[in-house]
């Protein structure tokens, strides 16, 4: 009689799961300290800046030829702008998922976070201590993040079964997706890069990682630091 082998298999959705690439807007302008950023809800809204504009492009290329039912963006304008050239592409029309939106900062919007961040400030240290946004003034707790996250890719999930889309997020809701979904410390996953593609398979309540902060179309070799938020 014949040997018989059992090959390692490679990885296959299950039926009716989802396919969701979390991909990271492009970088945008920077702060400054004279010229707070806009506010969308309270949130800052800057625009790509052009280095942004090309992560949006690369990430294009990347996805050219993957096939996408669905893209979705946030309420916050850097989203829509790295997703209009491949939406542009592959001729579809971005949804809006609002809660997907930033990681709210509170009194540390509108640019002032990035400041804190280069200045290593000492509530951003406590941040990372404890885990914790809401040791930022007014600032959104992790459980309200986590429920408004969960919430919106299970709302995905259920419209998409069966299907791959592209989401086009931020680093804050990139890095809580990871957390729900292997049970890390809260911040573990932060720093993807701007335009990094992050995936999850959602099925029956499990969150499968596939990848986080693939940045091969950006960079050329490993990066060797993190990318600042917002």
């Amino acid at each position: 009689m014949p040997e018989v082998e059992y090959r390692q298999s490679r990885f296959s959705a299950p039926a009716g799961s989802t396919d969701i690439l979390l991909i990271r807007h492009g970088e945008s302008a920077p702060a400054r300290p004279d010229q707070p950023f806009q506010l969308v809800d309270g949130q800052g809204d800057p625009e790509l800046a052009p280095a942004g504009r090309e992560h949006a492009e690369r990430v294009a290329e990347r996805l050219a030829d993957v096939q996408l039912d669905a893209i979705y963006v946030t309420t916050l304008q850097r989203t829509a702008q790295t997703a209009a050239p491949l939406a542009a592409r592959l001729g579809l029309t971005p949804l809006v998922e609002s809660d997907l939106r930033e990681v709210h900062l509170g009194d540390w919007e509108g640019g002032l976070f990035r400041q804190k961040v280069a200045q290593n400030d000492p509530v951003i240290q406590q941040m990372h201590t404890e885990q914790r946004w809401d040791v930022i003034p007014g600032a959104e707790s992790t459980e309200a993040l986590t429920t408004r996250v969960h919430g919106a890719i299970e709302r995905l999930t259920a419209a998409h079964p069966d299907q791959r889309i592209a989401v086009f997020t931020h680093g804050g809701v990139i890095g809580q997706v990871m957390a729900i979904a292997t049970g890390s410390r809260p911040l573990a996953f932060l720093g993807a890069n701007n335009g990094s593609i992050s995936q999850i398979v959602v099925t029956g309540g499990r969150w499968i990682v596939r990848r986080f902060n693939d940045s091969a179309h950006i960079d050329d070799g490993l990066t060797k630091t993190a990318s600042a938020l917002s």
